[in-house]
């Protein structure tokens, strides 16, 4: 596909595509793959947590294989360090000079497999590559792709082995989806469709093809920076994200950066329908995966049993929205 400027229903049209693509292999699951297509045309990093065993790294697989974008996927375990990750400037006896190994991190879409099996230390060389594009190695800055995209995974069942991630680096993820288990019914499909096969599932194998590229999707984040915010929306974002500073029941609110990705991600969903203008209900939709890994419960409200979801929901319903 061509780089060319793309209108905002060429964009709605290509996340169809994606969709499909992604659905020849993956039963369910739509609400994830959308906000993985918003975060991708808002170049946000996704956070996806679920137990074991339901395609979440499958899901990236796809996900992109679908994009043909160049994939690396990093196994985090509690011996991994930070050079396994960004790479490191090795000696070359034969010319006397030292070249450059890059790590896995050097890619365009990035799967981080559980990424809460490993120290906060190593957790930590990925804080500039998220935030810059770049990593920084022996002083020298090193470029990653524009479209640089990280998918981790974790898993909130275990709590043995596992390091909490740094709130530092939380706040670098656009979204925080929840992989639930699926109905009965998906299962069942699942079960059908995979139960006869032998070995792991491969998104080739299951007819998921490449329909766009770098090109089309840089073309695609482009047109989304067309999408209008209104001074009323923007209005609703800020009294919402203030809102979690003054609550009671949160030790910590959101942050500025929270805002400007809220807003971020309501142009890119508003695109994603070939709207070039956002409206409340963009926010609404996307407010929970934004806000619920930023905010910190008061030891009050974790007493007391409350959760940050129904806060989060409780905030969305009692902030008034422009009409």
């Amino acid at each position: 596909m061509s780089a060319k400027e793309m209108t905002l229903a060429e964009v709605s049209h290509l996340a169809a595509q994606i969709r499909g693509q992604i659905g020849k292999a993956i039963v369910g699951q739509t609400e994830t793959v959308d906000a993985l297509l918003v975060a991708l045309l808002a170049q946000g990093h996704v956070l996806l947590e679920g137990p074991p065993g339901t395609a979440k790294t499958f899901l990236a697989q796809c996900f992109s294989a679908s994009l043909g974008l160049q994939f690396a996927r990093i196994q985090f375990t509690p011996d991994l360090m930070p050079g396994d990750i960004l790479g490191s400037n090795l000696f070359n006896f034969q010319t006397s000079q030292f070249t450059l190994t890059r790590g896995p991190i050097f890619t365009e879409l990035l799967l981080a497999d559980e990424i809460n099996r490993t120290p906060p230390k190593t957790q930590a060389a990925l804080l500039e590559a998220m935030q810059e594009r770049r990593v920084t190695l022996d002083g020298k800055p090193h470029s990653l792709p524009d479209n640089f995209l990280v998918v981790a995974t974790q898993n909130p069942i275990e709590s043995q082995g596992v390091y909490p991630l740094p709130e530092a680096q939380l706040d670098r993820f656009l979204f925080k989806l929840l992989v639930a288990y699926p109905s009965a019914a998906e299962e069942a499909k699942i079960v059908a469709t995979f139960g006869q096969q032998a070995g792991p599932p491969r998104a080739a194998e299951m007819g998921v093809e490449q329909v766009a590229d770098a090109g089309t999707i840089a073309a695609a984040a482009r047109a989304v920076k067309t999408v209008t915010l209104a001074e009323t929306v923007i209005d609703y974002v800020v009294r919402l994200i203030r809102a979690t500073r003054d609550s009671a029941d949160l030790a910590a609110g959101a942050s500025p950066r929270a805002a400007v990705l809220l807003a971020n991600a309501a142009r890119a969903r508003a695109a994603l329908e070939a709207r070039d203008y956002v409206v409340p209900d963009d926010v609404k939709a996307l407010a929970a995966p934004v806000l619920r890994h930023r905010l910190l419960l008061s030891p009050a409200a974790e007493i007391e049993g409350k959760q940050v979801e129904a806060l989060v929901a409780e905030m969305v319903e009692s902030t008034e929205a422009p009409r």
